[in-house]
C-alpha cells in the first residue's frame, strides 16, 4: 500500500483528499501538514512518502526540498486563476510530477471526476499497475495497432522542401519542453505545432515561460494564426487545434469542442489534420506522457504523407506511455534521450 502525505492549509480539502485516497485499496493517507514548513519538518524527521499532494502555495516547499536534496514525488493541486497558472508552471519546473486543478465547488470536489483524476495520477506516480477495464481497453488498442501498423523503414529527409514539426507530450511535458524548445535555433526551417495536455488557462503561462527561455518564438495558438517558420505554436488548453490550408500557406484552426478520449487538446486530432497537406516532410515528435495520444493520428498521417518519427527514450521520460505506444506500433524512426531531441529536430529540419 502506497503512503501519501497531504499538505494543504484547508482542513476541508485535507479531509476530502484523504477520503479519496483512503477509498482506494492501493493507497493510504494518515499524515497531514498545514503548510510547507510542517511538510519539510516531517521529511527532515525521517518520514518518506510514495507521493505528496501539495497545495498550490507550496512553491517554497519545492525550493527547500530541492535545496536540501530531498527526493519525493509531488502532485500539485492548482487553481486555474492566472496567478495559479504561473505558479503551476514554476512548480513543474522545480520538479513536481504533475498537477490537478482544484475543484471550484464542494460538490465538484466530492464528485467522481476529481477523484478519478487524482487516483489515476497517484497510480501513475506510484507505478501501480491499473488492473481495470481501462487497462483492458488499452491492451486491446495495442493489439489492434500491432496488427494494422506498418513497420517503419529508416528514411532520410530531403533538403530545401517544405517542412513541419508536430510535437506531442503530456505528463512531465512542461519540464521536459525546457530541454527542447529553448535549444531550437531561431532560424529553424519549419514551423512547430505542439500539443501539451493541459486545461484551459495554463497553456498561456507555459507559452510565455518557454518564449522567455528560447531563441525561437513561442506563442499560444490562436484561431487564424498563419504558420511561420521559426515559431512554436502551443495548442490552447481546453480547445482542439488543427492545421488547415490557406491562401499561399497554412493556418491554425483553434476551436472549443468536445474532448476526444478525454483530451482537449488532443494530439491525434492535430496529426489527423495534417493528412493530405502539402508538406513534403513532417517530423513527428512524441515525448513523455500517460496514455497513447498521438499514435493513431501518426499512423493515419503516415498513409498520406512522408513523415519522420522521433520518440523519447524510456529512461528520460517522466512517464513512458505515449512514446512507448508509438514505438510498440512500429512507427518510430529514431529513439533519443530528452536532451538529444532538439538536435534531432534541427538535424532533420535544417535552418534557413
Amino acid at each position: 500500500m502506497k503512503n501519501i502525505l497531504i499538505i494543504d492549509d484547508s482542513a476541508l480539502m485535507r479531509r476530502i483528499i484523504s477520503d479519496i485516497i483512503n477509498s482506494d485499496e492501493e493507497l493510504h493517507n494518515e499524515r497531514f501538514a498545514v503548510n510547507g514548513l510542517e511538510g519539510i519538518a516531517l521529511l527532515e524527521s525521517g518520514f518518506r512518502f510514495d507521493c505528496i499532494i501539495l497545495e498550490m502555495n507550496g512553491i517554497e516547499f519545492l525550493r527547500t526540498m530541492n535545496r536540501k536534496g530531498i527526493k519525493q514525488n509531488v502532485i500539485i493541486v492548482s487553481t486555474i486563476a492566472k496567478e495559479g497558472a504561473r505558479e503551476t508552471i514554476e512548480a513543474l519546473e522545480l520538479g513536481a510530477f504533475d498537477f490537478v486543478t482544484k475543484p471550484d465547488s464542494l460538490s465538484e470536489a466530492k464528485g467522481p471526476e476529481f477523484s478519478k483524476r487524482l487516483i489515476r495520477m497517484l497510480y501513475e506516480v506510484c507505478k501501480i499497475p491499473i488492473q481495470n477495464k481501462m487497462a483492458k481497453a488499452a491492451r486491446e488498442v495495442k493489439k489492434e495497432l500491432s496488427r494494422t501498423a506498418p513497420k517503419k523503414q529508416p528514411g532520410t529527409l530531403g533538403v530545401g522542401k517544405s517542412k513541419l514539426v508536430a510535437l506531442a507530450c503530456s505528463t512531465g511535458g512542461p519540464r521536459a519542453l525546457q530541454y527542447v524548445i529553448p535549444f531550437l535555433p531561431e532560424n529553424l526551417d519549419a514551423p512547430v505545432v505542439l500539443v501539451q495536455h493541459m486545461p484551459e488557462g495554463f497553456t498561456a503561462s507555459l507559452s510565455t515561460r518557454l518564449d522567455e527561455l528560447s531563441r525561437i518564438n513561442v506563442k499560444e495558438a490562436c484561431d487564424g494564426d498563419v504558420l511561420q517558420k521559426g515559431t512554436v505554436y502551443i495548442a490552447k488548453g481546453g480547445s482542439q487545434m488543427r492545421v488547415k490550408k490557406s491562401a499561399g500557406g497554412y493556418m491554425l484552426s483553434v476551436t472549443v469542442e468536445a474532448a476526444r478520449n478525454g483530451l482537449k487538446p488532443c494530439a491525434d486530432i492535430m496529426y489527423e489534420s495534417l493528412m493530405n497537406t502539402g508538406f513534403e516532410e513532417i517530423i513527428c515528435v512524441v515525448m513523455t506522457g500517460m496514455g497513447a495520444d498521438g499514435t493513431q493520428g501518426i499512423l493515419q498521417l503516415e498513409k498520406t504523407n512522408k513523415i519522420y518519427v522521433i520518440g523519447q527514450d524510456a529512461e528520460s521520460c517522466t512517464v513512458y506511455g505515449m512514446p512507448k505506444a508509438i514505438a510498440d506500433a512500429g512507427a518510430v524512426d529514431e529513439v533519443v534521450s530528452l536532451k538529444q531531441i532538439a538536435d534531432a529536430i534541427t538535424k532533420h529540419v535544417g535552418v534557413r
